[in-house]
């Protein structure tokens, strides 16, 4: 175990945290508040612990893929200790474990909130939460990759441990020039949300709020009520980019290059057809429940697509919906959208070799002798990719009960207590009941806090790199 590098790398995580906080501290300026001197302090004390650690660059600079994993999880522990600062500093968030709630829930693009009310937070503090989302969503490590350069094939060991989805491949031989090509792609798409809000009568804070968390699929609103005080014209817009931005970024590189047959590939298609599905018959279910079919249908598409992407905007409240749709919903949590965008969940990648897998185990009952390989799009699944899709969800579940058992002691119902791991491992947001998207996680003790944090960091790093912090032998040297 390289601990010198990795040390190394953490102090730049710490450094490149404390020019994140320049962004709410421009906006403090903006608007004349106070509480831009929280951002300013913490800032000062990321910078100068991350300076302790990249003084001298280690002599060993060798990464393998136990030391890619481990960095990724202690980045995103030490991010988020670094982030909370400014809640505790401000009086925003004075409590350390709701600090920490509210940062984790930022930075994995949850939207899982324990505030109750917003619209009275300095814009500061609103937009240090939806910044978050941002950096958060397409990765920290994969940012900070396109400005540190790493000898060797060593930068794939940090992608592929903190980007969603069974695999992670390179899009062009580089892969710092990947990392660089991906974060092209996701701020021409932000910008592009932004300016479109605008033109929609949004003003300019609340339409770089909203694109940040759209962006980040993370969700936190500047308004109490999300975005049901917004137009439906902004409704529409944010339903579009949430979709957008729960597609795998492959596909936008392959439409550049041409390659239009591959970018739709079987997990696009599959997506959409979900979402379309679903939206059609949530619809319906809930006609009854609105002025027109129209209106029914529109907030019945903004969440699906708040939940497929795990964004978890809200325009309406969906737990007053019948049975049938509530269940569509937290089903759809658990779905996701596709591999390689900001959002959370299984991933539909991983659905289609779940299904395959299955069926391929039901034909060899029938055939024993026959040997058939899964194929996705043409092209045979590996083995090991099987494999590890398997264990995953082993380590879902085993995470989701023992969960589900710890937030128990709090004495909330059923419910409550399994759409809140649910939405928290997801990286989803609001759940159902008390947690629903008109309630928060204000209610719940420390103790369960503490496990619904465990429970954003392992699903945002799809549950391998925070488990493995767990094994001894990760730590031997």
């Amino acid at each position: 175990m390289n601990y010198r590098m990795i040390r190394y790398i953490l102090g730049w995580i710490l450094i490149f945290s404390a020019l994140f906080m320049i962004v709410p501290m421009i906006t403090a300026l903006c608007y004349t508040e106070k509480a831009g001197l929280a951002f300013l302090l913490s800032a000062g004390i990321s910078a100068a612990i991350g300076s302790l650690y990249v003084l001298k660059r280690p002599a060993k600079t060798e990464l393998h893929a136990r030391e890619g994993f481990v960095i990724v999880s202690l980045s995103w522990i030490a991010l988020s200790l670094s982030g909370c600062m400014p809640f505790v500093f401000s009086g925003a968030i004075p409590h350390f474990i709701d600090a920490l709630f509210e940062t984790v829930s930022g930075y994995t693009t949850t939207g899982a909130s324990i505030l109750t009310e917003v619209e009275s937070l300095p814009k500061c503090v609103l937009m240090w939460r939806s910044f978050i989302h941002w950096v958060g969503g397409m990765g920290v490590l994969v940012f900070i990759m396109a400005f540190m350069q790493l000898s060797g094939g060593q930068n794939m060991h940090l992608m592929k441990a903190e980007s969603p989805g069974p695999s992670v491949s390179k899009l062009v031989p580089r892969v710092r020039t990947t990392a660089m090509l991906l974060y092209s792609i996701y701020f021409v798409l932000t910008l592009a949300e932004f300016v479109i809000l605008l033109f929609a009568d949004m003003s300019v804070f609340d339409a770089l709020n909203t694109s940040f968390a759209t962006a980040g699929t993370g969700g936190f609103g500047v308004k109490n009520t999300s975005l049901g005080g917004f137009s439906p014209a902004v409704q529409i817009i944010v339903t579009v980019f949430m979709m957008l931005f729960a597609t795998n970024f492959s596909s936008y590189y392959l439409i550049m290059k041409g390659s239009f047959k591959d970018a739709f590939n079987s997990e696009i298609r599959l997506f959409f057809a979900i979402a379309i599905t679903a939206a059609i018959i949530i619809a319906v279910n809930i006609s009854d429940m609105y002025g027109s079919f129209g209106e029914a249908a529109r907030h019945s598409a903004f969440t699906v697509a708040s939940v497929m992407s795990t964004t978890g905007f809200a325009t309406t409240d969906f737990n007053l919906w019948p049975e049938l749709s509530r269940s569509l919903v937290v089903i759809l949590t658990f779905v996701g959208g596709c591999a390689g965008s900001t959002c959370g969940g299984i991933k539909i990648s991983r659905i289609i070799i779940l299904f395959k897998s299955m069926g391929k185990e039901l034909q060899n009952l029938v055939h024993p002798k026959q040997v058939k390989k899964i194929v996705v799009d043409k092209r045979p699944v590996e083995h090991e990719v099987v494999r590890s899709v398997n264990v995953y969800m082993v380590c879902l579940v085993m995470i989701f009960v023992l969960s589900l058992l710890v937030i128990s002691f709090d004495n909330h119902d059923f419910t409550t207590n399994f759409t809140s791991v649910a939405t928290c491992l997801n990286n989803v947001g609001p759940g159902l009941n008390m947690v629903g998207p008109m309630g928060n996680f204000a209610g719940f003790s420390p103790v369960s806090k503490t496990m619904l944090i465990f429970d954003m960091l392992a699903g945002r790093l799809e549950l391998f790199p925070v488990l493995l912090l767990f094994l001894p032998d990760t730590w031997k040297k």
